[in-house]
């Protein structure tokens, strides 16, 4: 059956915004870097647009090219057009609380469109591809929510672009760190690195006793998304190398809790590394804190007794 709303079309959308911000930025003379940002932006434009129909060595280009653009400076700040802070305070004070509706309105679209769009159809035609149902109901929710947040504020739909490029150069290059962490552990997976995890465990750790096992894996699911950064990157890894052969293959695990309570081990490892921009080091650019690293040290006794109750978790649960 053919989807009216596919994955593609919120892509197709993200790179057009970019696109907007790019040329923003390209005509912001108070960006000391405009011409470069630019750049930045319109190339990962060009991986939501088209980035399907590339060529892989222009794909990888394009990734070397972002890098060298972020890791060199090219990426600055510009003006964002921002109101005054007396009119934002005073906007904020007449909406109040209402001001999270369009943030909740986004939560809950997104669950009711998991649960209930599946089979919403008619005539050989469904209305939200299937595959990636969660992730089209996040973009129909977030879409919605656009639209309540310009309807209560009276703003129109291009200060929304205005405040996203504030927000992305904000968070500046980090910003392209998930897509790219998350890529980087299908490539370790496939250069083999999970075979020579399992060559280590099993020779340096009893594998043979299922709390070990479970331990290793759930420590080497929050150490390799410290390393690198996010818990997707970690999971292929860490299965292929300790979570199949030796937590399935020897000891007849439930694939279904390693799996769920694995990631909930990486996601520990989220909250103790700098790796994991988008939730460490980006909210404390958004924060303007002075220490970049207060969110991880906030967070990380939390993040440990967290792992601790998992391992205990993983040993219960999957081996019943």
């Amino acid at each position: 059956m053919t989807a009216l709303l596919k994955l593609d079309h919120l892509f197709l959308l993200t790179g057009l915004t970019l696109l907007i911000v790019a040329v923003l930025t390209c005509r912001d003379r108070s960006n000391p870097r405009r011409w470069s940002s630019g750049l930045f932006w319109a190339l990962w434009a060009v991986i939501y647009l088209v980035g399907d129909s590339l060529p892989p060595v222009v794909s990888g280009l394009i990734v070397i090219m972002l890098a060298a653009l972020g890791g060199l400076g090219g990426v600055s700040i510009g003006k964002h057009g921002q109101r005054e802070p007396a009119e934002r305070q005073a906007s904020a004070a007449r909406l109040g609380n209402r001001l999270f509706l369009p943030i909740l309105a986004i939560t809950v679209l997104a669950l009711v469109g998991s649960l209930t769009l599946k089979d919403v159809g008619l005539a050989g035609w469904t209305l939200v591809e299937t595959k990636n149902l969660t992730l089209v109901s996040v973009g129909i929710g977030a879409l919605v929510g656009l639209a309540a947040a310009l309807w209560m504020t009276r703003e129109r739909p291009m200060q929304a672009v205005r405040e996203a490029r504030r927000l992305l150069e904000t968070m500046g290059p980090a910003v392209i760190l998930p897509q790219m962490l998350a890529t980087l552990g299908l490539l370790f997976a496939d250069a083999g690195v999970g075979k020579a995890v399992a060559q280590i465990a099993t020779s340096a750790i009893p594998v043979d006793n299922p709390l070990f096992a479970a331990a290793a894996y759930a420590l080497g699911m929050a150490l390799f998304t410290m390393v690198m950064g996010n818990a997707f990157a970690a999971f292929p890894v860490m299965t292929a190398g300790i979570g199949i052969p030796i937590l399935l293959g020897m000891h007849h695990g439930d694939a279904a809790v390693m799996a769920a309570i694995g990631m909930f081990c990486g996601y520990c490892g989220t909250l103790m590394t700098p790796m994991a921009a988008n939730f460490n080091i980006i909210p404390a650019a958004l924060l303007e804190l002075k220490d970049k690293n207060a969110v991880i040290r906030a967070q990380w006794p939390t993040a440990l007794l967290l792992l601790a109750v998992n391992i205990v978790l993983l040993k219960l649960l999957m081996f019943r």
